[in-house]
């Protein structure tokens, strides 16, 4: 379980000290913080740009939902677990945050699943994509995915509670023996890690193929039925491109993403699958920190690599940044508009008064009460 207190007393010494302490705390709130902003980023730009409102898109903000679900349901609370070396959410946060921790861990490799296959319809068989590959059907895909994915995470919801340690202290853990969980480990490590990756590797070595060694179509019946795609993507708010090197681009996007997902979970998934068949299990407390590091730099990164190998993605990124900023400085020229406004008002108000005083007393046939005189009521 991600950032979740499975710690032992084997390494409850190392993780008590300042030296892990502050390690932990900068490490995850940098990296959490970088992929909070981020994501909120990504979802953003897609919701209020039309043109990016594409099929793959979709599954891209799906994505970026569940990353941000891990950053703030794992990450955040491993804060707290390594300031105060105890659990404080109480019972009812250690059920409600490990249900969405898992929610966003098995979210987001359904997403990378669905949009990995998303782009070999697109790419390797063009004319069903033209029914296939649509938002509207995107959007119904995403709303499946997540509805199952919720149900089955529910499973763990009796998986967990309160334990006390050893030393006292309060603890999320399993309440079930190690025996009895290793079956549910291997199905979810079988169905939403080995599957996925195993998938994207036949899908992307097939798309591969229709991209870098097929010739490109160029026959006259294709090419109409191309525009004819194109224009009716358009209508659907498009697809991330209609040349062949906008494609390329794509899905070399849309690997690097699938391999940093390989890649950075390998340790953590590697590590749980060794403890689970070891008869006391390895918990060095540096090595856990770098595992959940790892899950939590696949879960901030997705954004960076939008932003260096997508140029729709930089340019929706900069406007975004203009935009905020843009209101922002309108903001405060409103503010300081106004200020001068009413400073303008009072000094016309003083020079107004100033001036009707000087008039009277300039002309002897009329009486104008001078202020200090006894022209006010409550003066006797």
């Amino acid at each position: 379980m991600c950032g979740s207190p499975s710690r032992r007393v084997g390494s409850a010494s190392v993780s008590q000290s300042l030296e892990y302490k502050t390690v932990s705390v900068f490490l995850v709130l940098l990296v959490c913080g970088v992929g909070i902003v981020g994501n909120v980023m990504v979802v953003l730009v897609v919701l209020t740009t039309r043109h990016m409102r594409t099929p793959t898109n979709c599954y891209l903000v799906s994505l970026a939902v569940a990353d941000l679900t891990v950053l703030v349901a794992a990450g955040l609370p491993n804060v707290s677990d390594s300031l105060t070396g105890t659990w404080i959410f109480g019972h009812a946060g250690c059920l409600g945050i490990t249900y969405l921790q898992y929610l966003g861990i098995n979210v987001s490799s359904c997403s990378i699943t669905a949009f990995t296959v998303e782009r070999y319809i697109a790419i390797c068989h063009p004319i069903r994509a033209q029914a296939v590959c649509t938002v509207s059907r995107a959007k119904r895909i995403l709303a499946g995915l997540w509805s199952c994915t919720c149900l089955y995470c529910m499973l763990w919801l009796f998986l967990v509670d309160i334990q006390v340690s050893q030393a006292g202290l309060l603890q999320c853990g399993y309440r079930v023996k190690r025996e009895l969980y290793l079956p549910i480990y291997l199905f979810d490590f079988t169905i939403f890690y080995v599957l996925p990756l195993l998938l994207a590797i036949v899908l992307y070595a097939l798309i591969a193929r229709i991209l870098y060694l097929s010739p490109l179509p160029s026959h006259p019946d294709t090419s109409t039925s191309t525009m004819g795609r194109s224009r009716r993507d358009a209508r659907e708010g498009g697809r991330a491109g209609r040349g062949p090197s906008s494609r390329r681009q794509v899905t070399k996007m849309l690997a690097v993403v699938v391999v940093l997902f390989a890649l950075l979970w390998m340790p953590y998934r590697t590590l749980v699958l060794i403890n689970s068949f070891l008869p006391a299990p390895y918990l060095d407390a540096w090595v856990l920190l770098f595992c959940r590091t790892c899950i939590y730099a696949n879960s901030a990164i997705n954004p960076l690599i939008y932003n260096l190998m997508s140029q729709k993605f930089r340019s929706a990124f900069r406007q975004l940044y203009r935009c905020r900023r843009t209101e922002g400085l309108l903001r405060t020229g409103a503010a300081q508009v106004l200020r001068t406004g009413k400073n303008l008002l009072e000094i016309g108000a003083h020079a107004s008064h100033a001036s009707s005083v000087f008039s009277c007393e300039a002309n002897a046939n009329y009486h104008c009460p001078h202020p200090h005189t006894a022209s006010s009521p409550w003066t006797l």
